[in-house]
């Protein structure tokens, strides 16, 4: 919007007037702050009782540790490297949905790691964690 002034120079003032668009704001505010709470909690159930049951019983994840001195446990039972593989495999076969615990010492050699790794994997168990801890 332009205005002029009555002075002798003929300078048009312009100046844009924000008191609508505050009142817009406001009231869209309002409007927000009123309807987000009901649209939340639009549907209300009230859900049936039925008698409580046991949880599913998920079977204890084997162990399997690999100490400073490059040895192999499984679940605290000492075993040797390279039957690592065929006792997997037996224990694979026993129950399908084993879940396996991998933990080893900080400052045992990687290849032993990469070893245990790979009979895990030739022994067809899917389900691996690498147990580490925090600092």
């Amino acid at each position: 919007m332009a205005f002029s002034t009555q002075s002798d120079n003929d300078e048009v003032l312009s100046e844009i007037n924000v008191t609508p668009l505050v009142d817009v704001m406001l009231v869209l505010l309002v409007v927000f702050i009123i309807t987000a709470p009901l649209l939340t909690n639009a549907v209300q159930i009230n859900l049936p009782k039925t008698a409580t049951t046991a949880p599913a019983e998920t079977p204890k994840p084997v162990t399997l540790s690999i100490d400073a001195e490059g040895q192999y446990f499984l679940d605290k039972v000492q075993i040797e490297g390279d039957d690592l593989e065929v006792i997997l495999g037996g224990i694979k076969a026993a129950n399908p949905d084993l879940t396996l615990h991998l933990q080893s010492d900080e400052n045992v050699r990687y290849a032993l790691v990469a070893n245990a790794m790979v009979a895990i994997e030739r022994s067809g168990i899917t389900k691996v964690a690498v147990m580490t801890k925090t600092r």
